[in-house]
């Protein structure tokens, strides 16, 4: 009697359990998400502040060891006479080599060894939120050519920022040329077609409002990349220094793009990009599908949130089996 009676204690706790699952498996899977999502927020976020901050450190080295102008300044000579250097002091004599473009900071060192290396660690991470963010909209039950050329023209635009940061214009003219030839447009490409993205999956105010803020970046970037590349090729030395400004706004334009993307990633897990990755092997023409799997396919993706809402994606299965798994 006593072991029949703890036998229908256990089975009555277990279909308590089961009645509840719902519940409680969203509970787990909120619990599990918190420190992913805070890990994939940070990677975007990361991305941003590291790059722009070294950017910015990369130009201050450069003025204080003379290798470039600050920008704030606007003369320059055909040529000068060569003055005593000024620890500290940027230089008071300024030519056409010293105009403050990005990779003029990045040419010599100790500033080229910095360079190199938020080249490096830049495109690392490029790779990263692009991966995350074709797999979070795979996740939306948006798979599209859209999707897929967004996450080409940013690996791309890595692959350019390898070669920038690691060809210097100084002493591999012609492959730092085809770096910033690849990166430039890749970029302008991938922050355009993820606009078009974060409208597809807009579902709150809040969302659409996001998708407003990436257009004016998106304008922005593409307006001071085509100015930048119109004064570049005059020979005149104030239009080359409206150039190089161009070009930091370019740059700087697009890195915080790439940080706006901290909204959607704060609910990114690990399984993320598992589950887009499972869902477009699902979806290749040489797997088919039942009924029965394309409906439960369906369910899946009706659990699916707003990208940037507090509530989460639904990776777990909330049946009895899951539970008794978990």
């Amino acid at each position: 009697m006593l072991f029949r009676g703890a036998s229908s204690l256990f089975i009555y706790k277990e279909i308590a359990a089961v009645l509840k699952g719902n519940q409680g498996c969203r509970a787990l899977c909120l619990e599990k998400q918190a420190p992913d999502g805070c890990l994939m927020l940070c990677c975007a976020l990361c991305l941003s502040a590291f790059s722009i901050t070294g950017i910015w450190i990369v130009y201050a080295m450069a003025v204080m060891n003379h290798h470039v102008c600050p920008v704030e300044n606007w003369s320059y000579n055909v040529t000068c006479q060569e003055e005593l250097p000024r620890p500290g002091f940027p230089k008071t004599c300024c030519t056409p080599q010293d105009i403050p473009l990005i990779s003029k900071c990045g040419s010599f060192p100790p500033e080229s060894c910095l360079f190199s290396l938020i080249g490096n660690v830049g495109a690392f991470m490029v790779v990263m939120v692009c991966l995350l963010r074709y797999a979070q909209i795979i996740e939306h039950s948006h798979r599209c050519w859209v999707n897929t050329s967004a996450l080409v023209s940013g690996c791309t635009n890595a692959v350019g920022l390898v070669m920038v940061g690691n060809f210097q214009v100084d002493h591999a003219k012609s492959l730092h040329y085809v770096g910033a030839g690849v990166a430039f447009p890749a970029g302008l490409l991938f922050v355009c077609l993820q606009c078009v993205l974060t409208y597809r999956v807009a579902m709150t105010a809040l969302d659409y409002w996001m998708a407003h803020l990436r257009v004016a970046l998106a304008i922005g970037a593409m307006v001071s990349l085509v100015l930048s590349g119109m004064f570049f090729i005059h020979e005149s030395f104030v239009l080359q220094h409206a150039a190089a400004i161009c070009e930091w706004v370019f740059t700087v334009d697009i890195l915080v793009f790439y940080g706006t993307f901290t909204y959607e990633f704060g609910t990114v897990t690990s399984e993320t990009l598992m589950t887009g990755l499972q869902q477009t092997h699902h979806h290749s023409p040489g797997v088919m599908m039942g009924p029965g799997s394309r409906g439960a396919m369906g369910g899946a993706t009706k659990g699916l949130k707003s990208p940037g809402g507090s509530s989460t994606s639904t990776h777990l299965n909330c049946t009895p089996e899951s539970i008794a798994m978990l």
